[in-house]
This record gives structure tokens, C-alpha cells and sequence, in this order.
């Protein structure tokens, strides 16, 4: 795995190196201090992943991420920031991770983990089990939490906000539900509602509701989901009722 550091302060730079170094078997191509630079260097080089800081001279972090999203081929990116604020935007350019400074080696260790985890799914043979996502990105707090896919429960949409509901934690996204649950495998994750979507690995039990509908109960949570009439027939079919 091929890796650059786009980082404009030296100490922060051989800080990130080093932690890469001796913690991952990701192979450190070249670092820069300059977002034109890294476009440059793209043109000729290829890369799979890139630590990206975001106040960088010539071409900000974000522009540059923006540019690199038109790529063919699309490296994963990490941002490293000082810039809490800037995490949602990360988020919306589908950004791998989001770390700030000052560095915590325990948190940059967990990164790397998932990021050689992630490149080696990548590689397995692409049936359509192994070219699936296996995780997705939810913002909390101003930070984005890399999610594995299989621990959503459900989804539900309130006005423009979409909540993401885990077994310990609820996260709202600032996206329609439509667009967030196109992002989830259609294998494992039922659209039962205009406002709900569920994992059907988490069904508990399937009560009978008004209307000839169903309320769906999920394992581990006290939430029930709603199976509308529209919904009804398809449901049935993919739970064998």
C-alpha cells in the first residue's frame, strides 16, 4: 500500500511518519507541504491513501480533496487537522478518517488498522460479497466514526436529518434518508417505510399492526420500525411470511 503525507509543519510531518512507520506496513512514497505539488505528483504517480492536512499552502486540503474525488483512480484520504470544523465537509467528500492534532498514538494506531484492513478487503476477488462496503462513515461530535455497516440497526428520517441508530449510539447525518441508505448493501438493509429503513439481522419479532401492516421489534433495543402498506408485500416475501 502506497501512502504520501500532505503536511506544511515539519515537526507535525516526521511525527505522522514516524507513527506510520512503526505501526503499519503502508509504504511512505513522499511528503509535501504544497496542494499544488500533490497534484502534480498525481498526474505521474499512483497512490493509495493520503494524509491530508487541511491549512496547506497554494490549494487547501479541501479543494485539493475535492479535485482528487475526480479521479479514475480514488485514494483513500485521511484527513489530519487542527480544524474540528471542518469534519462534516470531510465527511460529504467521503473522507476515510478524520484526525486531530496533536497527535494521539493510540488513535493513529486504530486508523492504521483500518485502513490495511480496508485495503485488503479491497483486494480480495470482487464477487459481490467481497466488493460490498463493509463500512460506512457517521458523524458525531464533529468527528467521523468509521462504522462497520453491520452494526445499524435502523434509519430514520425526520424532516431533512437522517438518524443512524447503532445498539449504543444515535448519530444524525444532515443527508435524505434516500441518499444515506444508498449506501448500504441492498442484501441486508430493507427500505420498509418513507422514513425507516432496517437491518433485517436485527429483527426480533414481527408483530401484526393496523391496516394489515407490521411493527417490526430489533434485538438489544427497545425501538420498533414500521412496515408500511406500500412495503407490506415485499416484506413478506424477503422474511417468508
Amino acid at each position: 500500500m502506497k501512502a504520501i503525507i500532505v503536511e506544511d509543519e515539519f515537526l507535525a510531518q516526521q511525527e505522522l511518519s514516524w507513527m506510520i512507520q512503526q505501526h503499519s506496513q503502508i509504504s511512505l512514497e513522499a511528503c509535501f507541504d504544497d496542494g499544488l505539488d500533490v497534484l502534480k505528483y498525481l498526474q505521474t504517480h499512483r497512490v493509495d491513501v493520503i494524509f491530508l492536512d487541511i491549512n496547506i499552502p497554494s490549494l487547501d486540503g479541501m479543494l485539493l480533496a475535492q479535485n482528487i474525488s475526480q479521479f479514475t483512480h480514488k485514494p483513500l484520504i485521511v484527513f489530519i487537522t487542527a480544524w474540528k470544523e471542518h469534519a462534516v465537509e470531510a465527511f460529504e467528500l467521503d473522507a476515510f478518517d478524520y484526525i486531530l492534532k496533536p497527535y494521539h498514538e493510540a488513535r493513529i494506531v486504530t486508523m492504521l488498522r483500518k485502513l490495511e484492513a480496508t485495503m485488503q478487503q479491497q483486494a480480495l476477488p470482487h464477487s459481490p460479497a467481497a466488493s460490498a462496503p463493509q463500512t460506512v462513515n457517521l458523524v458525531k461530535d464533529d468527528r467521523i466514526i468509521v462504522t462497520d455497516i453491520s452494526e445499524i440497526y435502523y434509519v430514520e428520517a425526520h424532516e431533512k436529518l437522517t438518524f443512524v441508530y447503532t445498539r449504543r449510539e444515535a448519530y444524525v447525518m444532515s443527508m435524505a434518508i434516500t441518499e444515506f441508505c444508498s449506501r448500504l448493501p441492498e442484501a441486508l438493509f430493507f427500505r420498509c417505510h418513507r422514513s425507516y429503513c432496517v437491518n433485517l439481522s436485527k429483527i426480533r419479532e414481527i408483530e401484526p399492526w393496523f391496516n394489515n401492516t407490521y411493527l417490526v421489534k430489533l434485538r438489544d433495543l427497545e425501538a420498533q420500525v414500521p412496515v408500511s402498506r406500500s412495503k407490506v408485500k415485499a416484506f413478506r416475501q424477503l422474511m417468508r411470511l
